[in-house]
């Protein structure tokens, strides 16, 4: 048996509620959390000394579009129309495999870098099998949790491939698990969604969709529910203009939303979401989406999330989406989100002594949302096995990753690409 000791840390654990624990051990054994609490007898486990660290449960970003990666900043200055002519009509399908390769590992370690040890890839460039087993195999390597969303590009209207996303089931393994990643009844035809449930039905596997009130359906709800599709493990992105009676079909449905305040506030999608949402009982994560347009860390989408939620959300709620709610969102919130002995031991560790941080322990809980960044981050355990340690990342590829991602914006720029 594996053990790893988490001595004397700073704890904030979120479940049932966000609460802070001070001087804590965290006990670990065979990748599961196995006790929490102060002074632990044990005496045969590796010990990590936390005397300066705040440990949290590693955060779940619930929507991201990983391929994307090695196109952040494209799209600072820009409205949606321009984002979807551009980035999914022009350079997506010009991604060879092995550029998706280079920007899922890069944006995968970049999660893990910042202390997201779960990830729902949206991976809606799937152009043939070899994309889909280069996105895999770097999501493998990277040892990130994640749940890999197949799916084709919204700009092609089609359903997703069943041949396809049997290909990406059967190479799911381990950490990684598989997402229908359909385009959805706000924008395509009613048959195409009920390709799309039927095949989600049918593989017994989650749908991951954006949603609006969008071009084809004004009211993609209601739309479900008459077609007899609602389900509950749907995870709808955004829904900013969807009416409140739509948020109510999705609480009462049981499904979830996944908001990404920086992107929706700057792409144009429409107004802030949290605060609708909570008051409609709408179980809600938080996700970075593009890095094409927003920073890719949870800090930043926590501190978006806190400062458009003003008199809405608190501190504590904030980090509650970013890990245990996010979880939920992804019908995992009985592996993750919290530091609950028996789930699995996915947690980040924080170093409070640096100077960004220093005199916040007075509310630990408000200086990890307000003050903290990926710098901050030390260590990070995902199923217990450390990721990154005294602030590096472990993986054993750095520098073949960055020639990658560089070797694919030469491409993606080059004059014949």
């Amino acid at each position: 048996m594996s053990r790893l000791l988490l001595r004397g840390g700073l704890v904030i654990d979120t479940e049932p509620g966000v609460v802070v624990h001070r001087d804590t051990d965290v006990l670990i054994e065979d990748g599961r959390i196995a006790a929490v609490g102060p002074g632990l007898a044990v005496t045969d486990a590796e010990v990590i000394d936390a005397s300066d660290r705040i440990v949290l449960p590693g955060f779940v970003d619930t929507h991201r579009h990983l391929w994307e990666t090695a196109l952040r900043g494209i799209a600072v200055d820009v409205d949606l129309g321009w984002y979807l002519e551009h980035v999914l009509g022009g350079y997506g399908p010009r991604y060879r495999p092995e550029d998706i390769a280079a920007s899922n590992l890069a944006g995968a370690l970049e999660c893990l870098d910042a202390g997201i040890t779960t990830v729902q890839d949206y991976s809606h460039a799937q152009y043939s099998i070899e994309h889909t087993d280069a996105a895999l195999d770097a999501l493998t390597s990277s040892g990130i949790r994640a749940v890999f969303g197949y799916g084709p590009s919204p700009m092609l209207g089609t359903p997703v491939d069943p041949a396809g996303m049997r290909h990406a089931l059967d190479r799911t393994t381990g950490l990684v698990t598989a997402a229908v990643a359909a385009i959805g009844p706000s924008y395509v035809p009613i048959d195409v969604v009920r390709a799309d449930w039927a095949l989600a039905a049918e593989l017994d596997l989650p749908i991951v969709v954006h949603i609006s009130s969008g071009p084809v359906a004004s009211h993609p709800l209601q739309l479900l529910r008459d077609e007899g599709l609602q389900r509950p493990n749907v995870l709808f992105v955004h829904g900013n203009s969807l009416p409140d009676s739509e948020l109510k079909l999705i609480a009462d449905n049981g499904a979830a939303v996944a908001i990404t305040p920086a992107v929706e506030a700057r792409m144009g999608i429409g107004a802030p979401m949290a605060g609708r949402l909570k008051a409609a009982g709408v179980t809600t994560g938080l996700g970075i989406d593009v890095v094409t347009t927003a920073p890719g860390d949870m800090f930043s989408a926590m501190r978006e999330l806190l400062a458009l939620g003003h008199k809405t959300l608190t501190a504590a709620e904030v980090l509650r989406i970013a890990t245990l709610e996010g979880a939920r969102a992804l019908g995992m919130a009985d592996q993750i989100g919290s530091l609950r002995p028996g789930k699995q031991a996915d947690i980040t560790l924080v170093r409070a002594s640096d100077l960004n941080l220093i005199g916040g322990l007075h509310d630990p809980i408000g200086t990890i949302v307000t003050a903290a960044h990926p710098g901050n981050v030390d260590t990070v355990l995902v199923a217990g096995n450390p990721v990154k340690r005294n602030g590096r990342l472990l993986h054993n590829d750095l520098e073949t990753t960055f020639t990658a991602v560089r070797n694919t914006v030469n491409h993606l720029h080059a004059p014949s690409a």
